[in-house]
């Protein structure tokens, strides 16, 4: 590796109000090297890199690229310079092309030929293994596609300083090994690369070194081959933290929800869940895996009534008291006015769970503002919530009247979690709720869903990481093309069984 320095960021610095986002940092970026960036959600982290890539313009400071200063104003002047970033939040036009996504903003002043465009991006995903159709739209791509489609896009403009805000968040296992293959072949190349991640295995596998943020500064840096991830913790957090997840026995597990005979078709008529069956029971967590498209979005969806079921399936909750009620048929109103005690973090933040442009109280009044007693919303009870959710999930925000948009995605995934388990549910759902968040914030949720457990909430957790998997639930019901390819036991399964029943359907289990 050269021991040039490609990039140097000099006592870098930027506020927003009264938050300090970034006090006098200093960090190098060398050629030919992967740098791990660590730090607790709202250490600044991607603030940092948005300078870098011309979102943001700091406050004082300098930056040096190829030991010349520079000033970078704009997404374009960083372009220019060899720079690109892949954001957690995808920066795509939803209505026109991944071609089009991929030119856009190129070439302004000439008559863009998508034809060798669309060569162009055959050859970039025959080289590195990516399938992308460049005529496919990005409202009709899934979330790990939309990833792909903004991975190429920068590789596209031939960026040699690569960042990757959580690149892995929305990519199987295999889909990461062969992104790890990508960027150790950009690195030979002599190429710079900053990876954004909280998961430590993957700063253990791919960096050659790590920089660690906290609360806006410059903590140090350390080569990968000489730490290890407990060490990097207690850097990030500034005290010890323990990497283990409790996962108690479960107690007098009861039925909660019974799902018999499930098919979802997507608007295209193909089948997203075939003749699913499980019961998931109160007092228990019930892990969902599957690579990505297995159908778990659409499980989900279907039973909080956002997706339509098939003729002949059932979907029938038996709550705590009462009777039992037939979810099928019914749309997220109906089940509200049922008062099932149903809480369900989805997948996408912004899309279904929160809405960007509106404050901390007003989207936590989202699942409250119907329970006025006057034709006024009540906003005294969810500004108390979120003060709440804020003090106790550490939500770093400058007030709770900031839009949402301007948090981290760390912060905005807090926020989603604790106001769901605000409402205390009798069944809690959760689509990747750790997903860009911090260890030590992560493991606080994993808490609060075992809290929900030992309430008696039939918990059901979509997850990405088998290791977290297997270390948190009681059961796992593994998908596999829409279908039950198994029901595992938590405490027993191995990584690799499960791994293998992802890609192949076994003796289909139910229970």
């Amino acid at each position: 590796m050269e021991t040039g320095k490609a990039i140097r960021m000099m006592d870098i610095t930027k506020t927003f109000g009264e938050v300090v986002a970034n006090d006098k940092v200093c960090l190098d970026i060398h050629p030919g090297e992967i740098l791990a960036l660590l730090g607790e959600n709202g250490s600044g982290k991607t603030t940092l890199m948005n300078m870098l890539s011309g979102i943001y313009l700091p406050e004082g400071g300098q930056i040096c690229i190829n030991d010349h200063p520079q000033v970078i104003r704009c997404p374009k002047d960083a372009f220019c310079l060899g720079i690109g970033m892949i954001h957690q939040h995808f920066k795509l036009v939803d209505v026109l092309t991944a071609a089009e996504n991929i030119v856009l903003g190129l070439n302004e002043h000439k008559l863009v030929d998508l034809k060798n465009v669309r060569v162009q991006v055959k050859q970039i995903c025959d080289r590195y293994g990516f399938v992308v159709d460049p005529d496919k739209k990005v409202y009709d791509m899934s979330v790990s596609e939309k990833q792909t489609l903004e991975i190429v896009k920068v590789l596209y403009r031939g960026a040699d300083v690569l960042i990757l805000d959580e690149p892995t968040a929305v990519l199987t296992p295999q889909e990461t090994a062969k992104l790890f293959t990508v960027m150790r072949n950009m690195k030979a190349d002599g190429k710079s690369l900053v990876i954004i991640t909280h998961k430590l295995h993957e700063v253990m596998e791919i960096s050659d070194r790590v920089a660690v943020l906290r609360k806006g500064r410059f903590i140090g840096d350390i080569a990968t081959k000489d730490t290890n991830p407990q060490q990097l913790t207690d850097m990030m957090v500034g005290r010890a933290v323990s990497l283990n997840i409790d996962r108690p026995q479960p107690i007098n597990p009861v039925e909660r929800l019974v799902v018999k005979d499930v098919t979802v078709l997507d608007s295209d008529g193909v089948k997203r869940l075939d003749n699913v069956s499980f019961t998931a029971y109160g007092g228990e967590i019930l892990g969902i895996a599957g690579i990505t498209g297995s159908g778990q979005r659409e499980l989900l969806e279907c039973i909080a009534g956002l997706a339509r079921v098939e003729k002949g399936g059932s979907i029938r909750f038996l709550p705590p008291e009462g009777k039992e009620e037939e979810l099928v048929g019914k749309n997220p109103l109906d089940i509200y006015k049922l008062g099932v005690g149903l809480a369900f973090v989805p997948e996408d933040r912004f899309g279904m769970g929160l809405v960007g442009s509106m404050d901390l109280t007003d989207n936590v009044m989202l699942r409250s503002y119907k329970n006025g007693k006057s034709m006024f919303a009540d906003r005294k009870t969810p500004r108390a919530l979120a003060q709440k959710i804020v003090k106790e999930l550490e939500v770093v925000t400058p007030s709770l009247t900031i839009p949402l948009r301007r948090l981290s995605g760390g912060n905005v995934q807090k926020v989603l979690v604790g106001r769901e388990i605000a409402g205390k549910p009798s069944l809690m759902m959760s689509a990747y709720a750790v997903r860009g968040l911090d260890i030590n914030t992560s493991y606080t949720i994993y808490h609060l869903l075992n809290k929900q457990k030992e309430e008696g909430a039939a918990v059901i957790y979509v997850g990405e990481d088998l290791d977290v998997l297997l270390e948190l639930c009681d059961r796992i019901l593994v998908l596999c093309a829409g279908k039950v390819s198994a029901v595992v036991d938590g405490r027993t399964a191995r990584k690799e069984e499960v791994g293998l029943l992802m890609t192949h359907l076994g003796e289909e289990a139910t229970a």
